[in-house]
């Protein structure tokens, strides 16, 4: 068995070569959903950005579950690969890589026979563009199995330290969907539909590399047909880690559906706008978020190696990497917040509520890169439920002061992207209250 192990070596080194690629994979996606918006937005038009924005609460929570499950089954991979146990490395993939695919076969079916009742009375999409949102989010739903797919292949590459691979596959899922957009919607003027028919391929595209490269770099990952095994230990480790996590996103996705409800309720320039603050929130994040599944995978080869030591060095190193490259990104938004929105078609008034939106929320979010990482600690320490606490704190935060003050003389609309102040706030001394009690070391181990 390969060994890419951080447990040796000076830590913040192992940290940094682990999440750049991770990091720049992560930028490739929000590049290429970028482009996207810039795509349906110049060419479909406002309403089209708006359909295709108000998606993406409701989608999430789909992708919550491929993320959640997919990065608890990489924790106990990790565990096994630093404790050097490789039957039950090749055991634990094989279980995750059949159960990921089944979630995601029924995520597909159930997302497209929801749609409709989910963006009518949860999401409260106003007619003019209901029908926009429908066609798009059904054909998305169908590329779900690939997205679910995907995420196992990139957790399990990633628990034995290997990276950088996933930087390729989104290397070609984003070049392809950029071209597949421009043809679909500027070429064939499809639309919506292009725009979702694009991502599905392309999701299909770094699915396919994914599994190519994993079965071929590294024979303990290959299975035949018959090979595969189904653990229901495996199945209820991978759920007791992956669980929370998947919690956590899936609370972090209905807060949004909760806040898009109030931005949707101030009409279609004010959803455009979101959609597009959205994107550019996303990049603001990216460092915290790399930082977040590092220090996971990490957390979880040290403990499995007995280093606990090497852990608390690498969370001071991170946090400091973290602060900085977040500051630096937002200072580089708030610059030249004016020439990013003009990318996007984006009417006066919708431009307008934009800057205001990507320039408060561009030091705002830098409190996230103060304690999200801390997140990859607790789930690789086995205390995986804890970031669901915090993240619920947070959103509840969030939500709540959005509409309490969403018609209020104070902040009025603008709510919309002050509530992170007041959520990130809450989340970060909870975290730091829990981290500094140092009750995420104990029952460290599986």
């Amino acid at each position: 068995m390969n060994r890419i192990t951080m447990t040796e070596g000076t830590p913040w080194k192992h940290i940094v070569r682990f999440a750049m690629p991770v990091l720049a994979g992560s930028l490739l996606q929000q590049l290429y959903n970028t482009v996207d918006a810039i795509v349906v937005g110049k060419f479909a038009g406002e309403a089209a950005l708006s359909a295709v924005g108000t998606t993406g609460s409701f989608a999430f929570l789909f992708l919550a579950l491929a993320l959640g499950f997919s990065a608890g089954n990489g924790v106990v991979v990790a565990q096994q690969f630093g404790a050097g146990n490789e039957k039950e490395v090749r055991v634990n993939a094989s279980t995750g890589i059949l159960f990921l695919m089944m979630l995601g076969a029924a995520a597909a079916v159930i997302g497209i026979v929801l749609a409709r009742p989910a963006y009518t009375l949860l999401v409260n999409v106003p007619e003019s563009f209901l029908d926009l949102t429908l066609q798009y989010f059904r054909i998305y739903a169908v590329g779900l199995i690939f997205q679910y797919g995907y995420n196992i292949f990139s957790s399990i590459l990633r628990a034995v330290g290997d990276s950088a691979a996933t930087l390729y596959f989104l290397l070609i899922s984003s070049v392809l969907n950029i071209v597949l957009d421009l043809a679909f919607v500027a070429g064939f003027h499809w639309g919506v539909a292009g725009a979702a028919a694009a991502t599905d391929i392309a999701q299909a595209a770094s699915f396919a590399a994914a599994y190519l490269y994993m079965t071929r770099k590294y024979p303990i990952f290959r299975f035949g047909l018959r090979e595969y095994t189904w653990s229901g230990r495996c199945v209820r480790q991978t759920v007791r880690v992956g669980f929370p996590i998947a919690l956590q996103l899936i609370i972090v996705s209905m807060g949004l559906t909760l806040i898009q409800r109030v931005v949707n309720g101030f009409g279609q320039q004010m959803t455009a706008s979101f959609t597009v603050g959205q994107r550019i929130e996303m990049y603001l994040n990216l460092p915290c978020n790399a930082f977040q599944t590092t220090l996971a995978t990490y957390t979880g080869q040290n403990i499995g190696a007995g280093r606990m030591d090497r852990v608390k060095t690498g969370v001071r190193q991170t946090l400091l990497i973290s602060l900085g490259m977040t500051l630096a990104i937002s200072a580089m938004v708030w610059i030249f917040s004016g020439k990013i929105i003009g990318l996007f078609g984006l009417g006066s008034q919708a431009a307008e509520y934009c800057t205001a939106h990507i320039r408060t929320v561009a030091f705002i979010n830098v409190i996230l890169s103060l304690y999200v990482p801390l997140f990859g600690v607790f789930q690789g320490a086995n205390h995986s439920g804890f970031p669901t606490i915090v993240a619920t704190c947070a959103l509840s935060m969030r939500v709540f002061v959005t509409y309490l003050f969403r018609y209020s003389s104070l902040f009025g609309h603008t709510i919309i992207w002050w509530n992170g102040l007041f959520g990130f706030s809450m989340g970060c001394t909870v975290a730091w209250i829990y981290y500094l009690s140092g009750r995420w070391q104990r029952n460290a181990r599986l």
